[in-house]
Protein backbone atom coordinates (compact mmCIF):
# COMPACT_ATOMS: atom_id res chain seq x y z
CA UNK A 1 0.00 0.00 0.00
CA UNK A 2 1.51 3.86 -0.97
CA UNK A 3 0.80 6.71 -0.02
CA UNK A 4 0.01 7.83 3.36
CA UNK A 5 -4.03 7.80 3.59
CA UNK A 6 -4.01 4.75 5.63
CA UNK A 7 -4.53 4.88 9.58
CA UNK A 8 -2.36 1.57 10.75
CA UNK A 9 -2.42 -0.19 13.71
CA UNK A 10 0.84 -1.54 14.78
CA UNK A 11 -0.43 -4.94 17.49
CA UNK A 12 -3.36 -7.09 16.91
CA UNK A 13 -4.77 -7.45 20.50
CA UNK A 14 -7.62 -5.91 22.19
CA UNK A 15 -6.53 -2.53 21.62
CA UNK A 16 -5.73 -2.68 18.52
CA UNK A 17 -9.13 -4.21 17.61
CA UNK A 18 -10.76 -1.91 19.42
CA UNK A 19 -8.95 1.37 18.00
CA UNK A 20 -10.25 -0.30 14.44
CA UNK A 21 -13.79 -0.71 15.53
CA UNK A 22 -13.88 2.86 16.74
CA UNK A 23 -12.44 4.40 13.46
CA UNK A 24 -15.09 2.63 11.70
CA UNK A 25 -18.23 3.57 13.88
CA UNK A 26 -16.81 7.32 13.80
CA UNK A 27 -17.31 7.26 10.54
CA UNK A 28 -13.79 6.92 9.22
CA UNK A 29 -13.97 5.30 5.66
CA UNK A 30 -10.15 5.15 4.55
CA UNK A 31 -7.81 2.46 4.84
CA UNK A 32 -7.61 0.71 7.78
CA UNK A 33 -4.40 -1.58 8.51
CA UNK A 34 -4.26 -3.54 11.81
CA UNK A 35 -1.03 -5.49 11.98
CA UNK A 36 -0.15 -8.28 14.63
CA UNK A 37 2.59 -10.30 14.99
CA UNK A 38 0.16 -13.59 16.41
CA UNK A 39 -1.21 -16.06 14.17
CA UNK A 40 -4.56 -16.02 15.86
CA UNK A 41 -6.79 -12.73 14.75
CA UNK A 42 -7.26 -10.34 17.76
CA UNK A 43 -8.46 -11.97 21.62
CA UNK A 44 -9.02 -10.77 24.89
CA UNK A 45 -5.66 -11.89 27.31
CA UNK A 46 -8.07 -12.41 30.63
CA UNK A 47 -9.70 -15.63 29.95
CA UNK A 48 -6.56 -16.73 29.93
CA UNK A 49 -5.22 -17.30 33.10
CA UNK A 50 -9.67 -17.85 34.24
CA UNK A 51 -11.82 -19.14 32.33
CA UNK A 52 -10.40 -20.43 29.52
CA UNK A 53 -7.49 -21.43 31.30
CA UNK A 54 -9.85 -23.58 33.48
CA UNK A 55 -11.56 -25.45 30.76
CA UNK A 56 -14.60 -23.25 31.53
CA UNK A 57 -15.07 -21.21 28.11
CA UNK A 58 -14.27 -22.32 24.54
CA UNK A 59 -11.32 -21.20 22.62
CA UNK A 60 -13.95 -19.23 20.41
CA UNK A 61 -15.39 -17.44 23.10
CA UNK A 62 -11.66 -15.48 23.59
CA UNK A 63 -11.73 -13.61 19.94
CA UNK A 64 -12.81 -9.73 20.71
CA UNK A 65 -14.60 -10.04 17.05
CA UNK A 66 -15.79 -13.01 14.65
CA UNK A 67 -13.91 -13.59 12.01
CA UNK A 68 -15.50 -12.28 9.00
CA UNK A 69 -15.66 -8.72 11.34
CA UNK A 70 -12.75 -7.60 9.56
CA UNK A 71 -13.35 -7.95 5.92
CA UNK A 72 -17.24 -6.96 6.62
CA UNK A 73 -15.75 -3.87 7.82
CA UNK A 74 -12.94 -2.94 5.84
CA UNK A 75 -9.95 -3.44 7.97
CA UNK A 76 -7.37 -5.19 6.42
CA UNK A 77 -5.95 -7.70 9.18
CA UNK A 78 -2.37 -8.94 8.28
CA UNK A 79 -1.26 -11.49 10.80
CA UNK A 80 2.00 -13.38 11.77
CA UNK A 81 4.35 -10.57 10.58
CA UNK A 82 5.04 -7.78 12.78
CA UNK A 83 5.85 -4.01 11.90
CA UNK A 84 10.09 -3.97 12.13
CA UNK A 85 10.22 -0.02 12.52
CA UNK A 86 8.62 3.18 11.54
CA UNK A 87 10.41 5.68 9.32
CA UNK A 88 8.79 8.83 10.92
CA UNK A 89 9.80 11.27 7.92
CA UNK A 90 8.61 8.79 5.06
CA UNK A 91 5.48 8.40 7.07
CA UNK A 92 5.91 4.51 6.72
CA UNK A 93 6.13 0.86 8.89
CA UNK A 94 8.21 -1.54 7.86
CA UNK A 95 7.30 -5.26 8.50
CA UNK A 96 9.41 -7.80 8.84
CA UNK A 97 9.36 -9.49 5.80
CA UNK A 98 10.33 -6.04 4.56
CA UNK A 99 6.69 -4.66 3.41
CA UNK A 100 6.13 -1.08 3.75
CA UNK A 101 3.18 0.74 4.44
CA UNK A 102 2.32 4.26 4.42
CA UNK A 103 0.31 5.42 7.16
CA UNK A 104 -1.44 9.28 7.74
CA UNK A 105 -1.88 8.35 11.61
CA UNK A 106 -0.15 5.31 13.47
CA UNK A 107 -1.22 3.90 16.86
CA UNK A 108 1.11 1.59 18.89
CA UNK A 109 -0.90 -1.14 20.77
CA UNK A 110 2.03 -3.31 21.14
CA UNK A 111 1.08 -4.40 24.16
CA UNK A 112 3.82 -6.00 26.74
CA UNK A 113 5.84 -8.86 27.26
CA UNK A 114 6.59 -11.54 30.54
CA UNK A 115 9.70 -10.09 32.46
CA UNK A 116 11.91 -13.08 32.20
CA UNK A 117 13.23 -14.59 35.11
CA UNK A 118 17.09 -13.92 34.75
CA UNK A 119 18.83 -16.73 36.49
CA UNK A 120 19.80 -20.31 35.33
CA UNK A 121 17.30 -22.65 33.39
CA UNK A 122 14.74 -20.07 33.00
CA UNK A 123 14.34 -20.73 29.45
CA UNK A 124 14.05 -24.72 29.92
CA UNK A 125 11.03 -26.37 28.20
CA UNK A 126 9.21 -27.08 31.73
CA UNK A 127 9.35 -23.69 32.44
CA UNK A 128 6.07 -21.67 31.15
CA UNK A 129 5.23 -18.15 31.15
CA UNK A 130 1.62 -16.99 30.50
CA UNK A 131 1.10 -14.38 28.06
CA UNK A 132 -0.76 -15.68 24.74
CA UNK A 133 -3.47 -17.81 24.62
CA UNK A 134 -0.62 -20.43 22.70
CA UNK A 135 1.08 -20.37 26.65
CA UNK A 136 -2.30 -20.92 27.83
CA UNK A 137 -3.07 -24.22 26.13
CA UNK A 138 0.35 -25.53 27.40
CA UNK A 139 -0.07 -24.51 31.14
CA UNK A 140 -3.78 -25.93 30.38
CA UNK A 141 -1.73 -29.52 29.52
CA UNK A 142 0.57 -29.56 31.99
CA UNK A 143 -2.52 -28.99 34.81
CA UNK A 144 -3.85 -32.22 33.44
CA UNK A 145 -0.30 -34.51 33.62
CA UNK A 146 1.05 -32.36 36.65
CA UNK A 147 1.34 -33.68 40.08
CA UNK A 148 3.07 -30.83 41.58
CA UNK A 149 3.92 -27.97 40.00
CA UNK A 150 6.02 -24.52 41.73
CA UNK A 151 4.77 -20.84 40.79
CA UNK A 152 7.45 -17.96 40.85
CA UNK A 153 5.97 -14.65 41.66
CA UNK A 154 2.87 -14.00 43.53
CA UNK A 155 1.19 -11.29 41.21
CA UNK A 156 -2.45 -11.45 39.76
CA UNK A 157 -1.13 -14.01 36.82
CA UNK A 158 0.61 -16.13 39.95
CA UNK A 159 -2.47 -16.42 42.37
CA UNK A 160 -4.86 -16.97 39.23
CA UNK A 161 -2.80 -19.53 37.68
CA UNK A 162 -2.23 -21.11 40.91
CA UNK A 163 -5.94 -21.48 41.72
CA UNK A 164 -6.36 -23.28 37.96
CA UNK A 165 -3.78 -25.60 39.29
CA UNK A 166 -5.85 -26.01 42.74
CA UNK A 167 -9.21 -26.67 41.01
CA UNK A 168 -7.41 -29.33 38.70
CA UNK A 169 -6.11 -31.26 41.66
CA UNK A 170 -2.19 -29.91 41.02
CA UNK A 171 -0.24 -29.32 44.43
CA UNK A 172 1.24 -26.00 43.98
CA UNK A 173 4.23 -23.94 45.78
CA UNK A 174 4.31 -20.49 45.44
CA UNK A 175 7.64 -18.61 46.09
CA UNK A 176 7.60 -14.96 46.03
CA UNK A 177 10.18 -12.64 47.04
CA UNK A 178 7.98 -9.83 48.86
CA UNK A 179 6.36 -10.52 52.43
CA UNK A 180 3.00 -10.76 51.13
CA UNK A 181 1.69 -11.56 47.67
CA UNK A 182 0.14 -7.99 46.00
CA UNK A 183 2.13 -6.21 48.28
CA UNK A 184 2.97 -3.59 45.94
CA UNK A 185 -0.52 -3.04 44.57
CA UNK A 186 -2.75 -3.46 47.53
CA UNK A 187 -0.36 -2.82 50.70
CA UNK A 188 -0.08 -5.50 53.33
CA UNK A 189 -3.88 -4.74 55.16
CA UNK A 190 -5.04 -6.20 51.92
CA UNK A 191 -2.72 -8.74 50.51
CA UNK A 192 -2.87 -10.42 53.69
CA UNK A 193 -6.23 -11.54 52.56
CA UNK A 194 -5.00 -12.88 49.40
CA UNK A 195 -2.54 -14.40 51.29
CA UNK A 196 -4.99 -16.40 53.66
CA UNK A 197 -7.26 -17.16 50.94
CA UNK A 198 -4.50 -19.27 49.31
CA UNK A 199 -3.27 -21.02 52.33
CA UNK A 200 -6.97 -22.32 52.86
CA UNK A 201 -7.15 -23.64 49.57
CA UNK A 202 -3.49 -26.07 50.59
CA UNK A 203 -1.55 -23.49 48.44
CA UNK A 204 2.47 -24.07 49.86
CA UNK A 205 2.86 -19.96 50.24
CA UNK A 206 6.96 -18.66 50.78
CA UNK A 207 7.81 -15.54 50.98
CA UNK A 208 10.65 -13.84 51.47
CA UNK A 209 12.46 -16.34 49.39
CA UNK A 210 15.18 -16.26 46.16
CA UNK A 211 15.00 -18.08 43.15
CA UNK A 212 18.95 -19.10 42.19
CA UNK A 213 18.23 -21.43 39.59
CA UNK A 214 15.63 -23.52 37.45
CA UNK A 215 16.94 -27.07 37.92
CA UNK A 216 16.33 -28.87 34.44
CA UNK A 217 16.99 -32.39 32.94
CA UNK A 218 17.35 -33.05 29.19
CA UNK A 219 15.79 -29.21 28.61
CA UNK A 220 13.32 -29.73 30.80
CA UNK A 221 12.14 -28.48 34.58
CA UNK A 222 12.94 -31.74 36.32
CA UNK A 223 10.75 -33.20 38.47
CA UNK A 224 12.99 -34.31 41.15
CA UNK A 225 14.83 -30.92 41.37
CA UNK A 226 12.84 -28.07 39.92
CA UNK A 227 13.54 -24.78 41.84
CA UNK A 228 16.69 -24.30 43.96
CA UNK A 229 16.86 -21.02 46.09
CA UNK A 230 19.25 -18.83 47.44
CA UNK A 231 19.53 -20.15 50.77
CA UNK A 232 20.12 -23.73 49.26
CA UNK A 233 16.83 -25.25 49.74
CA UNK A 234 15.15 -26.67 47.03
CA UNK A 235 11.44 -27.26 45.50
CA UNK A 236 10.55 -30.01 43.78
CA UNK A 237 8.15 -29.72 40.72
CA UNK A 238 6.67 -31.30 37.67
CA UNK A 239 6.77 -27.91 36.01
CA UNK A 240 7.56 -24.00 36.91
CA UNK A 241 5.09 -21.45 36.30
CA UNK A 242 6.92 -17.98 35.93
CA UNK A 243 4.86 -14.73 36.74
CA UNK A 244 7.22 -11.89 37.76
CA UNK A 245 5.95 -9.02 36.22
CA UNK A 246 5.58 -7.81 32.56
CA UNK A 247 7.15 -4.89 30.58
CA UNK A 248 6.03 -2.94 27.71
CA UNK A 249 6.71 -3.43 24.28
CA UNK A 250 8.92 0.18 23.32
CA UNK A 251 11.58 -1.27 21.14
CA UNK A 252 9.59 0.07 18.08
CA UNK A 253 8.77 3.63 19.78
CA UNK A 254 12.95 3.60 20.85
CA UNK A 255 14.13 2.85 17.84
CA UNK A 256 12.01 5.60 15.96
CA UNK A 257 13.00 7.90 18.56
CA UNK A 258 9.44 8.39 20.43
CA UNK A 259 9.74 9.68 23.74
CA UNK A 260 9.57 6.82 26.28
CA UNK A 261 9.75 6.09 29.90
CA UNK A 262 7.75 2.85 31.86
CA UNK A 263 5.91 3.01 28.38
CA UNK A 264 5.94 5.03 25.09
CA UNK A 265 4.88 8.65 26.87
CA UNK A 266 1.44 10.55 25.29
CA UNK A 267 -0.63 12.88 26.22
CA UNK A 268 -4.60 12.78 27.90
CA UNK A 269 -5.84 12.43 24.20
CA UNK A 270 -2.93 9.58 24.13
CA UNK A 271 -0.55 11.08 21.12
CA UNK A 272 3.44 10.94 21.26
CA UNK A 273 6.32 12.90 21.19
CA UNK A 274 5.38 12.84 17.17
CA UNK A 275 1.72 14.24 16.50
CA UNK A 276 0.71 11.60 13.80
CA UNK A 277 1.83 8.47 16.27
CA UNK A 278 -0.26 7.81 19.28
CA UNK A 279 -0.36 4.98 21.65
CA UNK A 280 -3.07 2.79 23.66
CA UNK A 281 -3.05 0.18 26.36
CA UNK A 282 -0.02 -1.77 28.10
CA UNK A 283 2.70 0.07 26.33
CA UNK A 284 1.39 3.63 26.75
CA UNK A 285 1.87 6.03 29.76
CA UNK A 286 -0.54 8.18 29.42
CA UNK A 287 -1.08 11.13 31.01
CA UNK A 288 -4.29 10.81 33.46
CA UNK A 289 -6.23 14.38 33.81
CA UNK A 290 -7.67 13.49 37.11
CA UNK A 291 -4.64 12.04 38.99
CA UNK A 292 -2.20 14.60 37.27
CA UNK A 293 0.72 12.64 36.11
CA UNK A 294 1.25 10.17 33.77
CA UNK A 295 0.62 6.16 34.75
CA UNK A 296 0.93 3.24 32.38
CA UNK A 297 -1.99 0.53 33.39
CA UNK A 298 -1.54 -3.14 32.81
CA UNK A 299 -5.35 -4.35 32.34
CA UNK A 300 -8.26 -5.50 30.28
CA UNK A 301 -10.39 -1.69 30.60
CA UNK A 302 -7.45 0.22 30.15
CA UNK A 303 -6.89 -1.74 26.74
CA UNK A 304 -10.69 -1.80 25.96
CA UNK A 305 -11.26 1.97 26.50
CA UNK A 306 -7.92 3.81 25.99
CA UNK A 307 -7.81 3.02 22.46
CA UNK A 308 -10.73 4.16 21.38
CA UNK A 309 -10.13 7.36 22.74
CA UNK A 310 -6.90 7.05 20.97
CA UNK A 311 -8.61 6.46 17.58
CA UNK A 312 -11.08 9.60 18.18
CA UNK A 313 -7.84 11.40 19.09
CA UNK A 314 -6.47 10.11 16.17
CA UNK A 315 -9.57 11.19 13.72
CA UNK A 316 -9.05 15.04 15.07
CA UNK A 317 -11.65 14.57 18.10
CA UNK A 318 -11.18 16.73 21.15
CA UNK A 319 -10.22 13.64 23.16
CA UNK A 320 -8.89 13.91 26.81
CA UNK A 321 -8.49 10.35 28.51
CA UNK A 322 -9.82 10.26 32.35
CA UNK A 323 -11.12 6.85 33.29
CA UNK A 324 -10.71 5.66 36.85
CA UNK A 325 -8.44 2.71 36.15
CA UNK A 326 -10.44 -0.43 36.79
CA UNK A 327 -9.23 -4.57 37.03
CA UNK A 328 -10.85 -7.32 38.48
CA UNK A 329 -9.93 -11.37 39.54
CA UNK A 330 -11.46 -14.07 40.52
CA UNK A 331 -9.77 -16.71 42.86
CA UNK A 332 -11.40 -19.90 44.07
CA UNK A 333 -14.73 -18.40 45.36
CA UNK A 334 -13.27 -14.98 45.95
CA UNK A 335 -14.08 -12.06 42.90
CA UNK A 336 -13.27 -8.49 43.19
CA UNK A 337 -12.66 -5.20 41.46
CA UNK A 338 -10.92 -3.03 42.10
CA UNK A 339 -11.04 0.96 40.60
CA UNK A 340 -8.44 3.38 41.23
CA UNK A 341 -5.18 4.47 41.58
CA UNK A 342 -2.67 4.24 44.37
CA UNK A 343 1.48 3.92 43.95
CA UNK A 344 3.23 1.62 46.55
CA UNK A 345 3.05 3.57 50.18
CA UNK A 346 1.23 6.69 49.02
CA UNK A 347 -1.66 6.23 51.05
CA UNK A 348 -1.97 7.04 54.71
CA UNK A 349 -5.28 4.80 55.87
CA UNK A 350 -7.15 1.54 54.51
CA UNK A 351 -11.12 1.52 55.47
CA UNK A 352 -12.73 -1.92 56.02
CA UNK A 353 -16.37 -1.89 55.10
CA UNK A 354 -18.29 -5.04 55.66
CA UNK A 355 -16.79 -8.75 56.85
CA UNK A 356 -12.87 -9.36 55.76
CA UNK A 357 -12.84 -12.51 57.86
CA UNK A 358 -15.73 -14.09 55.76
CA UNK A 359 -14.54 -12.01 52.69
CA UNK A 360 -17.14 -9.92 51.81
CA UNK A 361 -15.91 -6.49 52.55
CA UNK A 362 -14.99 -2.98 50.65
CA UNK A 363 -11.43 -1.86 51.38
CA UNK A 364 -10.55 1.69 50.60
CA UNK A 365 -7.17 3.66 50.18
CA UNK A 366 -7.36 6.60 51.54
CA UNK A 367 -4.45 9.64 51.68
CA UNK A 368 -5.54 12.90 52.99
CA UNK A 369 -8.94 11.82 54.01
CA UNK A 370 -9.34 11.65 49.89
CA UNK A 371 -10.23 8.24 48.67
CA UNK A 372 -7.86 6.84 45.99
CA UNK A 373 -8.94 3.27 45.36
CA UNK A 374 -11.29 1.03 46.39
CA UNK A 375 -11.57 -2.70 45.74
CA UNK A 376 -15.04 -4.36 45.94
CA UNK A 377 -14.83 -8.46 47.46
CA UNK A 378 -17.75 -10.44 46.90
CA UNK A 379 -20.00 -7.51 47.07
CA UNK A 380 -21.64 -6.63 43.87
CA UNK A 381 -23.31 -3.59 42.02
CA UNK A 382 -21.04 -0.96 44.27
CA UNK A 383 -17.82 -0.57 41.60
CA UNK A 384 -19.88 2.49 39.97
CA UNK A 385 -20.06 4.22 43.90
CA UNK A 386 -16.06 3.72 44.12
CA UNK A 387 -15.11 5.21 40.99
CA UNK A 388 -17.36 8.25 41.97
CA UNK A 389 -15.33 8.57 45.37
CA UNK A 390 -12.10 7.99 43.71
CA UNK A 391 -12.98 10.92 40.70
CA UNK A 392 -14.71 12.85 43.24
CA UNK A 393 -11.63 14.00 44.76
CA UNK A 394 -13.47 15.19 48.30
CA UNK A 395 -12.47 14.36 51.52
CA UNK A 396 -14.79 11.75 53.39
CA UNK A 397 -15.45 10.99 56.59
CA UNK A 398 -13.86 7.66 57.16
CA UNK A 399 -16.38 6.12 60.29
CA UNK A 400 -18.98 7.06 57.32
CA UNK A 401 -17.47 5.52 54.65
CA UNK A 402 -16.63 2.05 56.94
CA UNK A 403 -20.46 2.17 57.83
CA UNK A 404 -22.55 -0.32 55.65
CA UNK A 405 -25.66 1.83 56.84
CA UNK A 406 -24.75 4.90 55.07
CA UNK A 407 -25.03 4.37 51.23
CA UNK A 408 -21.41 4.81 49.18
CA UNK A 409 -23.61 7.79 47.13
CA UNK A 410 -24.15 9.55 50.73
CA UNK A 411 -20.64 9.07 51.55
CA UNK A 412 -19.06 11.58 49.40
CA UNK A 413 -21.89 13.97 49.59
Amino acid sequence: MSGSSAYVIAGAGLAGAKAAETLRSEGFDGPVVLIGDEAERPYERPPLSKDYLLGKAERETIYVHPASWYADHGVQLQLGVPVAGIDRAAHEVALADGTRIGYARLLLATGSSPRRLPVPGADADGVLYLRRVDDSDRIKATLQDASRIAIIGAGWIGLETAAAARAAGVEVTILEAAELPLLRVLGAEVARVFAGLHREQGVDLRFGVQVSEIVSAGGRAASRAGVRLADGGQVEADAVIVGVGITPNTQLAEAAGLETGNGVVVDAALRSSDPDIFAAGDVACALHPLLGQHIRVEHWANALNQPQAAARAMLGQDVSYGKVPYFYTDQYDLGMEYAGYVEPGRYDQVVFRGDVDRREFIAFWLAGGKVLAGMNVNIWDVNDAIQDLVSGGRQVDPDRLADPSVPLDEVAG
